[in-house]
């Protein structure tokens, strides 16, 4: 390498059917603010909180596994990666008026920046990058570009 570096945080928490979504929130929002998120990005926030909130539910109740959540923050993208047992791939469906399930990656695909999904020894990983808004530069008032 010549004279770069790579500077990344990251995390892992493996979630129990038993822990439920709102565990997996809450874990992830203790990092977010961590980064200062919050205060500096809120609608990115509710985007990974609402992805970390539908990768675990259908890790929990679509693969019936624990769900292994981690973030990987590499000061360009955050990457939420959630993997289960389940070797079965995800596929995008229409969504059904009458249905109350089945629009999750659709949502994940409408939030993230990108997403992907991979198979893995154990079942599967499926990923999504959030890629924050930019800062503010000093003296700038909020919109002003």
């Amino acid at each position: 390498m010549s004279g770069t570096s790579i500077k990344a945080k990251g995390w892992v928490r493996t979630l129990p059917a038993s822990a439920g979504a709102r565990a997996g929130r809450q874990w992830t929002l203790r990092h977010l603010e961590s980064l200062g998120w919050p205060d500096s990005d809120p609608e990115t926030v509710d985007a990974v909180l609402l992805t970390v909130s539908e990768l675990v539910t259908n890790a929990h109740v679509h693969a019936h596994s624990d769900a292994h959540l981690v973030l990987a923050w590499d000061s360009r993208c955050l990457h939420v990666s959630v993997g289960d047992s389940s070797p079965y791939l995800p596929a995008p469906r229409e969504p059904d008026p009458a249905r109350t399930s089945g629009r999750g990656l659709a949502l994940i695909g409408a939030l993230a920046d990108t997403w992907n999904v991979h198979p893995t020894a154990e079942g599967k990983t499926v990923t999504a990058c959030f890629i924050p808004s930019a800062p503010e530069r000093p003296g700038e008032r909020p919109g002003e570009r």
